[in-house]
């Protein structure tokens, strides 16, 4: 049995997502609920929980100062939000998992069976480090990216990165010290991470960093010619947009 505990300031909160969890996941039981960082902290050292549904805002301070405290996270993580923009970001660039308050049935039953998949995760301190290091600076400058592949995980420097390439439903991400890392995510998805950080779509298989471009030459509909003496091709309607940002840099 796969021991659960949720950590919540707000006691319906708290009562809401076991019921759920009860009603609608298998192999699981809810050993214990906190509703501040110390209650939760000694929770978790005295249960030794496999998953742990941890809230952002609590009444002593923050889901994150618990995660400091710990000597070790070997737990599965979902993180309770309630839209903190600069959180979600951070966790999206950590590979970690979050459902959004008013709690969905849906979402959360989906959460708990990822975790339960993935119980053992070596790399979860990695994961939680990187997270720690991007909240504390979102509100500059996202730093690092946590990548998954089938047999690691990666953690990158957003600076680092020069481009990104579709492969139908995976994407190739090709780095400044000449390493290729092929992670089971969309183009899509990343295009919406980095778009804030001077990346930028130029067709529909191609993301680039603006930093790594070479030259772009018109002939043949336009090409870029990368750092890495990439040749990445310019959709016709991306064309102006790009002519226009490079007016603008």
């Amino acid at each position: 049995m796969i021991k659960i505990i949720i950590i919540d300031d707000e006691a319906r909160a708290r009562s809401a997502i076991e019921k759920i969890i009860v009603t609608n996941v298998k192999d699981v039981e809810i050993v214990d609920k906190a509703d501040n960082v110390e209650n939760g902290l000694n929770s978790i050292l005295r249960n030794k929980p496999q998953i742990v549904l941890l809230d952002i805002n609590l009444p002593d301070g923050t889901g994150f100062d618990l995660l400091r405290q710990l000597p070790k996270v070997d737990f599965k993580l979902i993180f309770i939000t309630a839209h903190e923009e600069y959180a979600i970001k951070a966790i999206k660039f950590s590979a970690l998992d979050y459902i959004v308050k008013p709690i969905d049935i849906g979402e959360l039953v989906t959460a708990i069976e990822n975790a339960k998949n993935e119980i053992v995760d070596a790399n979860n301190n990695l994961k939680i480090e990187a997270f720690l290091a991007n909240f504390e600076n979102i509100k500059n400058d996202i730093k690092k990216i946590v990548l998954k592949t089938a047999d690691s995980i990666h953690l990158v420097n957003v600076q680092n990165i020069i481009r990104c390439e579709a492969d139908n439903n995976y994407t190739n991400f090709y780095i400044n010290d000449n390493k290729k890392i092929f992670v089971s995510n969309t183009l899509k998805e990343y295009e919406e991470m980095l778009t804030p950080y001077n990346f930028f779509r130029v067709h529909q298989s191609h993301l680039i960093n603006l930093n790594y471009i070479s030259k772009f030459d018109k002939k043949d509909g336009g090409y870029l010619v990368m750092t890495d003496k990439s040749q990445i091709p310019v959709s016709a309607r991306k064309r102006h947009l790009l002519l226009e940002l490079f007016d603008r840099l």
